[in-house]
């Protein structure tokens, strides 16, 4: 595999090493010695799957508070997506500060999302999913988001939202969200 950094702290690209044959190919998507040669060390305990069936659909920006904060690894099975972490560790060098990558099923590209980061994508074709490993179960009272066309972030989507929740379109900005930040204590307001 090869792992590529992001501007995002502890955010990581990852592409996959396809072994070819007339058969089609063959490739590791998780190898626990790989991923903690580059500091990307982690147990799954969940596995997920997401499918929107239209183009434009926005999922996101997820997280969950601490103490079941997740460390997540996203990939897309079918179609497209543009997929984003947003860096919300107040001590974080890149604090407020996203990454964006398109992800498909054609190119196997993940991208590992370390905890502290919202989560969100976009889907770029109708009949998009994606599969995610977490590190941490779901957990109802712990989870929460941040808006997706918060200013405060500036986060670039490639298209028009066409689809979104009325959660997703409903979370505060974070002026006003991030008074008690959800992973570390004390934190001034931005």
């Amino acid at each position: 595999m090869k792992f590529a950094t992001t501007p995002v702290e502890g955010v990581a690209v990852v592409q996959i090493d396809r072994i070819a044959d007339e058969r089609g190919f063959f490739a590791r998507v998780w190898c626990r010695d790989e991923f903690a040669e580059h500091g990307l060390e982690v147990d799954w305990v969940q596995a997920n799957v997401g499918r929107s069936t239209r183009a434009g659909t926005l999922r996101g920006m997820h997280y969950q508070r601490d103490p079941h904060a997740e460390v997540k690894l996203v990939r897309c099975t079918r179609g497209a997506v543009y997929d984003v972490a947003l860096d919300l560790r107040a001590t974080s060098p890149s604090y407020l500060r996203w990454t964006g990558v398109t992800l498909s099923a054609d190119e196997h590209t993940m991208l590992y999302i370390p905890e502290g980061c919202a989560h969100g994508y976009q889907t770029l074709v109708d009949d998009s999913e994606i599969v995610y490993s977490t590190s941490a179960p779901y957990a109802r009272e712990a989870a929460t988001g941040a808006r997706y066309d918060d200013p405060t972030f500036g986060i670039r989507w490639p298209r028009d939202v066409e689809v979104i929740s009325e959660q997703d379109a409903g979370w505060d900005l974070w002026t006003r969200a991030g008074a008690s930040d959800p992973f570390q204590q004390g934190r001034q307001t931005p």
